[in-house]
């Protein structure tokens, strides 16, 4: 990972465990309301804003630190 995608995240990763999700803006947010409905998270706001993914164009991503 680049330093300056480090950057972007609100934290620093330390030995959280991370779950990265990857895909198209419309992709991104419906994975995220889709663990929110099925209770696997108790917030949205548990995931990092939506970034564009370095390494791929078009593409967005964000992170859940647990």
């Amino acid at each position: 990972m680049s330093r300056e995608f480090n950057e972007l995240l609100p934290e620093s990763l330390g030995h959280q465990a991370q779950i990265w999700i990857v895909g198209t803006r419309e992709q991104v947010n419906h994975i995220i309301s889709e663990m929110y409905v099925r209770q696997m998270i108790a917030d949205r706001s548990q995931f990092s804003p939506m970034v564009p993914v370095p390494f791929a164009q078009g593409k967005f991503m964000s992170v859940l630190l647990r």
